[in-house]
């Protein structure tokens, strides 16, 4: 099969095409012949060796994709050949077939396209286990999402606001900030002219904040928290330390906390996907909540697409036409 792989750590022009063998679908998994794969944050951060793929995944970059099912391992019930759906990958969706747990796939929401369903999955099971699940965001709550433009930012506004929270977002630029409030926003901020620690102040605090920048952003957070908030790091784009002042959390009753999404066990991400199911799935399937989508770029173009990303200029998800 025709793959991108990582030649060695760099810049996006270390992704080069290679010929690779197939996958075989071990115990409870399958293969899935791929038609799209999503272009996202820990694909670049692998290609630059900063992000290891598990001992036990694909060398090759790429987390999500969609497309259509082709070989089941054993133990698998769940799913049948020919089926078309999205997955989350431990890695190797920079291919033209890919090897996933069955427990990890999800089918194709009612009118999507399998170009919108590859870009599901990341960001889905992202949002869903660190807003709602880790941080617990309840209705009439205000939440601040950093990157709001972003895929993970896109989806979280709009599921934040669907069920029922305050939406705050910040972006880089007024085009960007416009996309936020499309999408159900309150407010969104220019954080490169207005302050976020004061908009949200102003406000009474956030009650969550969702934030993948990390380094000089933790301690401006903290501020911007009500008393009792909650910050989830799912990302440090700025940098993964900081002096913490523990005297703020403890006198607040902040809590801190985050994840990352590839190290956790099979388990827990199936667990995930059998909430999305049933909590997301039907908003997907009636267009309550819709992908984002910024730029397609074929296979052979990844480092093309990385470059895109990396420039920050993008609205929402980049996707791979593979097959």
């Amino acid at each position: 099969m025709q793959a991108i792989e990582i030649t060695q750590p760099g810049g996006p022009e270390v992704l080069q095409p290679t010929t690779r063998p197939m996958p075989e679908p071990a115990h409870d998994q399958v293969v899935i012949k791929v038609a799209y794969a999503g272009v996202n944050r820990p694909d670049a951060l692998q290609r630059a060796g900063l992000y290891n793929p598990p001992p036990t995944a694909s060398d090759l970059p790429g987390l999500e994709a969609s497309g259509k099912v082709v070989a089941i391992g054993a133990g698998v019930t769940t799913l049948a050949l020919g089926d078309q759906v999205c997955a989350l990958l431990p890695g190797g969706g920079y291919a033209e077939y890919v090897a996933t747990p069955a427990a990890h796939c999800l089918p194709i929401p009612d009118g999507m396209t399998l170009k919108q369903a590859a870009c599901l999955p990341e960001t889905t099971f992202t949002v869903w286990s660190n807003v709602f699940m880790r941080g617990a965001l309840q209705a009439g709550e205000r939440i601040l999402i950093h990157g709001g433009s972003s895929g993970i930012g896109t989806t979280a506004i709009q599921l934040a606001r669907h069920f029922g929270a305050r939406v705050y977002a910040t972006a880089g630029s007024d085009e960007k900030c416009a996309a936020c409030m499309d999408l159900g926003a309150e407010q969104a901020i220019n954080y490169r002219n207005v302050d976020f620690v004061e908009v949200m102040r102003g406000q009474g605090g956030a009650d969550l904040i969702l934030d993948m920048v990390g380094g000089p952003y933790i301690q401006r957070n903290i501020k911007s928290l009500a008393d009792d908030g909650r910050l989830v790091q799912i990302a440090f784009l700025q940098g993964p330390k900081v002096e913490l002042n523990l005297v703020q959390m403890m006198t607040r009753r902040l809590t801190l906390t985050g994840s990352t999404l590839r190290p956790q066990s099979d388990l827990a991400k199936a667990r995930i996907a059998a909430q999305l199911r049933e909590h997301v799935w039907p908003l997907l399937a009636t267009g309550v909540v819709a992908p984002v989508m910024d730029q397609e770029f074929a296979l052979a173009d990844a480092a093309a697409a990385h470059t895109r990303m990396e420039g920050s200029t993008h609205i929402g998800k980049i996707v791979l036409k593979v097959g």
